[in-house]
């Protein structure tokens, strides 16, 4: 199915590894129907050839803003009419900082200024340029001006370095476009999502957690900002970079998250309880480290129940938001997540079986089934990305209905 077809899309290549991947991306995106001009800058030249570029997207490369063949039709002005999306990809520190600073010494700049067009970066480039403070408040210029930041990826780079920088592969930037077009169906809704384990201490250096990733919450985040909801995400204690267009509160305990929830649930159209929140909590706290005792080797911790999140907002009388839970089991699922679904008053609950190998917890993958009062749907083994679209366009549906 040709998802993009007729849709324009001028891409702009930088000076960076990544650029190889440029030749595959162009015949993945006119794979489902787009046309792609090609433009790169002096330094992507180095990487990958304008001759590959133009075999591959059938069209000549453009790459000088002072080509008098060109330029003699005001070729820069025709190229930022003719596109309905600029991408850039990829996007490196050099490029990104020039398009912050409002530059055109070169075609590309001069395109991303005189297009009407949106624009979407990609970033590309090593770990740590990434993270300088520099490059973090260009990108953030470019946000606030409205430009889309897709990515970037984290992993192993060309450097040998390991950690966010990486361009999203192909296919992800494929799919990155393909949702730019597609329904909105969450446009105008807000949706208060919470993900992560919660931490409940013990004493100032021990605490009880579990092994929750928070990849499902943050997965259901970017989901719904893309699906064009306004998100609110409230993560317990996880290392993951914030999922681009929403709002990210941090908490640490069980009760810390209850908290933020009763104070933001009203405002929403929708909450999702993702997170994996500890049951029971230590009844005090030592304030000092608990030190082994000779000749005791048991210890007894008083735990008490902490708050039910989710069954809190399911039984608001106020502006009760569309509740959706999350159940993780290891045997007897349907019979578990079908009592929560009723005794908490939930919407619609998420069961998964996390005793499967592959899914679930700290995994990128993930299978549940939706249950709610009048059905159920399954949702076969994806990654965790494609679930959470799954679900929230289910959620979506039963708002509708």
């Amino acid at each position: 199915m040709q998802t993009l077809a007729g849709k324009k899309i001028l891409l702009g290549i930088g000076g960076g590894i990544a650029a190889y991947k440029c030749a595959d991306l162009t015949r993945r995106l006119m794979e489902r129907g787009a046309q792609v001009q090609v433009v790169m800058t002096k330094a992507a030249k180095e990487f990958i050839t304008p001759l590959t570029m133009q075999a591959v997207s059938g069209r000549p490369v453009s790459d000088s803003l002072l080509d008098p063949a060109a330029e003699a039709s005001m070729g820069h002005i025709e190229l930022a009419k003719w596109a309905d999306l600029v991408l850039l990809a990829p996007a490196t520190a050099d490029l990104i900082a020039r398009i912050a600073s409002g530059m055109g010494n070169d075609l590309l700049t001069t395109l991303v200024l005189a297009t009407d067009a949106p624009i979407a970066v990609s970033p590309a480039m090593n770990q740590q340029m990434y993270r300088n403070q520099a490059t973090q408040d260009n990108i953030a210029t470019l946000e606030r001006r409205g430009l889309h930041i897709w990515g970037p990826a984290s992993g192993e780079q060309a450097c040998g370095d390991i950690g966010p920088g990486r361009m999203l592969e192909p296919l992800q930037l494929v799919e990155f476009c393909e949702q730019f077009w597609a329904e909105k169906p969450l446009k105008g809704l807000s949706v208060l999502i919470t993900a992560g384990p919660t931490r409940e201490p013990i004493d100032p250096v021990r605490y009880i957690s579990n092994q929750s990733s928070g990849k499902m919450g943050f997965a259901l985040a970017q989901a719904a900002a893309q699906l064009g909801a306004s998100v609110n995400l409230v993560a317990g204690p996880v290392s993951l970079d914030t999922p681009q267009c929403t709002n990210r509160i941090d908490v640490v305990s069980a009760q810390e998250m209850h908290n933020t929830v009763m104070q933001h649930a009203a405002n929403h159209d929708i909450f999702i309880s993702c997170a994996a929140v500890a049951d029971y909590r230590p009844e005090t706290i030592a304030e000092q480290k608990i030190k082994k005792k000779e000749g005791t080797d048991n210890m007894t911790i008083t735990m008490v129940k902490n708050p039910d999140i989710v069954a809190s907002v399911a039984n608001m009388t106020d502006n009760r938001p569309f509740t959706v839970g999350f159940a993780a089991e290891t045997q007897d699922v349907a019979h578990y997540a079908r009592s929560k679904l009723n005794k908490k008053n939930l919407d619609m609950i998420c069961a998964n079986d996390v005793s499967i190998a592959g899914q679930g917890f700290n995994s990128n993958n993930n299978a549940v089934t939706l249950y709610w009062k009048e059905g159920e749907q399954s949702l076969t083994l994806a990654s965790k990305e494609k679930i959470a679209q799954q679900i929230l366009m289910c959620i979506a549906e039963k708002l509708n209905n």
